[in-house]
């Protein structure tokens, strides 16, 4: 597909729109338009951060691949975000380059994962909300390093979608539809995705029975009689994507 038909069929499906969840399910098809395998929001932790699952807003990447990323405590090896963080343009970079071309070294124990994972090249975007939040949207996958034609169509799809993305999530906070703690969100969030107590607990480096504490306050919170119900509403109330 030619540039300018690509970008116009993913800008007019980002505009239409009208819930995190859809807007996020464009940025899957413009991963797969640009032959990448997985996509990635995160929302900006605290500096003392140490688990990037806390900082997952949505992504297709596999759970073990989190889990395994976190048992190892890699955020704070990550050479990338400091990079990122200083600019407004999409950074992109591949394993297979070396140091001196990618600009950073990557820690053995982090290229390992990532090679095992088949997350070879990325590519990854600051985006700064109107009201001070702060988000990366990140792209990886096997295929060559971008041109700078495909990273320049990339991040103004990318801009788009965050524009109409947090005109939706910022509508959400001033109805006031935002009721649940952070923590109580997270496991609403994995529940969502399918995953049971037990799993959420590894993800997040809690106990059942914290994980179930959690979602039972949700669950009253919300005024809802099971999770079924829970992830349904909060789905409709856009407090998840």
């Amino acid at each position: 597909m030619i540039t300018l038909e690509r970008q116009s069929i993913l800008n007019s499906e980002i505009s239409t729109a009208d819930s995190p969840g859809e807007i996020f399910a464009a940025m899957k098809r413009v991963a797969h338009e640009f032959g990448f395998r997985h996509v990635t929001l995160f929302a900006a932790g605290s500096p003392d951060e140490i688990l990037v699952s806390r900082m997952i807003v949505e992504t297709t990447l596999p759970s073990a691949y989190i889990q395994e990323f976190d048992r190892r405590r890699l955020l704070r090896l990550c050479p990338v975000a400091p990079i990122i963080s200083k600019s407004v343009l999409p950074y992109c970079w591949s394993l297979d380059e070396s140091e001196n071309v990618r600009g950073f070294a990557i820690p053995s124990a982090m290229e390992e994962l990532q090679r095992r994972y088949k997350l070879i090249t990325s590519v990854a975007m600051a985006l700064n909300s109107i009201d001070g939040d702060r988000f990366l949207l990140r792209f990886d996958g096997t295929r060559s390093r971008l041109t700078q034609v495909e990273l320049n169509e990339i991040g103004m799809i990318v801009l788009h979608a965050f524009d109409v993305f947090d005109k939706i999530r910022r509508s959400a906070k001033t109805a006031g539809a935002g009721p649940l703690s952070s923590r109580e969100l997270e496991v609403v969030r994995w529940t969502a995705q399918g995953k049971t107590s037990a799993e959420i607990g590894r993800i997040l480096s809690l106990s059942d029975h914290t994980v179930n504490a959690y979602m039972t306050n949700a669950i009253k919170k919300l005024d809802c009689v099971n999770r079924t119900q829970l992830v349904a509403k909060a789905l409709r109330l856009r407090l998840i994507m």
